[in-house]
């Protein structure tokens, strides 16, 4: 039978509170990754819906979108390919939860797209509209930074 010592004690003690202190760390750092994790989440399903419902309505001839695509001069055999692409940078910000790196290549992939809609707009002079663009392209740069 052994007898547990003053030392022993205090060593126990000791182990006791490391241990404390390692789950406190480990759980403030997981609430932290909670918080990253959940507004990755929502800012990726955002930019998702927003292109995936841009591409869309480029699809379905919605006039708030080949409206202006016409008046810009942008040919009519574009339209399909375009709204494509931006489908297709929506479906890679989904992917990218299971794979980042497509979701990562998809963000950058819609960010070069909309710079260059602001680039078209911008030689169509239609400096009104350069908003329009941006407002799309923002999203999409957020999730880089959660990236």
């Amino acid at each position: 039978m052994s007898v547990l010592t003053q030392e022993g004690f205090e060593e126990l003690a000791r182990l006791g509170e490391r241990a404390v202190e390692a789950d406190t760390r480990k759980a403030e750092g997981a609430e932290m990754f909670a918080e990253t994790s959940t507004t990755a989440v929502v800012v990726t399903a955002v930019a998702a819906f927003m292109a995936g419902f841009s591409g869309v309505a480029v699809f379905v001839r919605a006039a708030f979108v080949v409206e202006p695509l016409a008046a810009y001069g942008v040919p009519r055999a574009w339209w399909n390919g375009l709204g494509a692409a931006k489908l297709a940078g929506a479906v890679g910000l989904l992917v990218g939860f299971f794979v980042p790196v497509i979701g990562i290549l998809a963000a950058l992939g819609l960010i070069l797209y909309f710079a260059g809609a602001v680039i078209t707009v911008l030689r169509a002079r239609a400096y009104g509209h350069v908003a329009f663009p941006l407002v799309y392209m923002a999203p999409a740069a957020a999730v880089l930074v959660f990236a």
